[in-house]
C-alpha cells in the first residue's frame, strides 16, 4: 500500500480516540456516542443529520432540528470541543439579498462547507418539490439565500471545499417527489454560485448489497495527494425497510466525475442501539468530517436512526488502505460521466 496525505487546513484539536486494541476495521465509533440525544431544545424533538466545521477557536455547525410539529428546519450550534454543543433556540434566520426574511418552508440534511472566505450551507427544501437550497455567510450572523441551483427533484448537495478548474463544484443526487427508490451521485459546476451546468455522472448504485438501491453524497470531499476522499451513504431495501450505511471512494483530483477507487465494503453500518433503534431505524448517514492533516486523523459526523448524532474515527492511511484492499470499480465509475 502507498502512503497518502491530506491537503489543506485542519485542526489539531478535533475530537479523537485511538483505535481500540485488537480492532481490525478502518473506522471505529466514539465510546461516548451519541453526542446529541433527543429533545435538545424545547421545540425540537430530535437533532440528527447535521454538519460541523472549525470556526475561530472552536467549532460551529448547522443541525437538522426536527420540530415537534414534524417540520424540519436548520439550527445553528457552537462548541469548544465539537462534542458538547450549545444550540441557538431559534431557526437560522435566512434572508434574501436585500436583507428581507426569506425562510424555506422546510429544510433538512444540511451540509456546511467553506470555499475561500465564505461559508456555504446546503440543504433539501421545497421548491414545488424536493430541491436544493443554498445560503452564504461570512460571520454566522447574517445568512443570505442564493438562487436555487437546480430544478426539482434533488437532494444531498455538498460543495467541494475549493474551486476546481476555476469553477465551484457541487455533488447532488437527483430523485423524484417521493422517498426515492433509486439514485446516483452527479456533479455540477458554476462560475458564480448562481448558474449551474456541465452536469456529469459520478457514481451509481452498485451490485454490492449495502448500496444496491441508491447512494448519495455525504461529507464534503477531502483533498489528498491521491485524489478526493468521499464519504457517502449507500442504501439497501430489506424485508425490514431501508438500511443506510457509509461508504468511501476516491475521485480524480482534476476531473472528480471520474472515480479512481471505490470500496466494495461499507466502512460503517448500523450495529449499535442508537443506529438501529430510533425514529427511522437502521441509519448511519454522514454529513461532515473534521480533519487534522498533520496527524492524518479524521472524525466523521453522522446521523443515527434519524434520532441522534454520532462520531466515528479513522485515519487517512487506514481508510485509504482499506479502499485499495477492497477496490471495485464499475464501468460508469471510470467514465468522465458525459453521454
Amino acid at each position: 500500500m502507498s502512503d497518502i496525505r491530506m491537503i489543506g487546513e485542519g485542526r489539531s484539536n478535533i475530537p479523537w480516540q485511538d483505535k481500540p486494541e485488537g480492532y481490525e476495521l478502518p473506522v471505529w465509533r466514539y465510546s461516548e456516542n451519541p453526542i446529541i440525544n433527543r429533545n435538545p431544545l424545547p421545540d425540537v424533538a430530535r437533532i440528527f443529520n447535521s454538519a460541523v466545521m472549525p470556526y475561530e477557536d472552536g467549532f460551529i455547525g448547522v443541525f437538522r432540528g426536527e420540530q415537534r410539529d414534524g417540520i424540519p428546519h436548520i439550527y445553528l450550534g457552537r462548541s469548544k470541543d465539537a462534542v458538547h454543543w450549545e444550540f441557538d433556540p431559534e431557526k437560522i434566520p435566512f434572508t434574501d439579498e436585500k436583507g428581507r426574511p426569506f425562510m424555506p418552508r422546510y429544510a433538512y440534511d444540511p451540509r456546511l462547507v467553506r470555499v475561500d472566505d465564505t461559508y456555504y450551507i446546503m440543504w433539501c427544501q421545497d421548491c414545488y418539490g424536493p430541491s436544493i437550497g443554498i445560503a452564504s455567510t461570512k460571520d454566522f450572523r447574517t445568512f443570505t439565500r442564493l438562487e436555487n441551483p437546480y430544478l426539482p427533484y434533488n437532494r444531498n448537495a455538498v460543495l467541494f471545499p475549493r474551486k476546481i478548474n476555476g469553477n465551484y463544484v457541487m455533488l447532488s443526487r437527483p430523485c423524484d417527489n417521493g422517498h426515492t427508490a433509486f439514485g446516483d451521485i452527479f456533479l455540477s459546476e458554476s462560475p458564480d454560485m448562481e448558474f449551474w451546468g456541465r452536469h456529469r455522472h459520478v457514481m451509481g448504485r452498485s451490485e454490492n448489497w449495502w448500496e444496491n438501491l441508491k447512494i448519495g453524497g455525504g461529507a464534503a470531499p477531502i483533498e489528498t495527494d491521491k485524489g478526493w476522499l468521499l464519504f457517502y451513504h449507500g442504501v439497501v431495501n430489506t424485508c425490514n425497510g431501508y438500511v443506510y450505511s457509509i461508504g468511501a471512494a476516491i475521485l480524480d483530483i482534476n476531473e472528480p466525475s471520474k472515480v479512481i477507487h471505490r470500496c466494495s465494503n461499507y466502512i460503517l453500518a448500523p450495529e449499535e442501539w442508537y443506529e438501529e433503534r430510533g425514529f427511522v431505524p437502521n441509519v448511519c448517514f454522514p454529513c461532515a468530517a473534521l480533519t487534522d492533516p498533520d496527524t492524518g486523523r479524521i472524525a466523521i459526523y453522522y446521523g443515527c436512526a434519524d434520532s441522534y448524532v454520532g462520531i466515528a474515527f479513522t485515519t487517512i492511511q487506514d481508510i485509504y488502505d482499506y479502499i485499495l484492499r477492497y477496490d471495485s470499480l464499475t464501468e460508469s465509475d471510470t467514465e468522465i460521466g458525459l453521454r
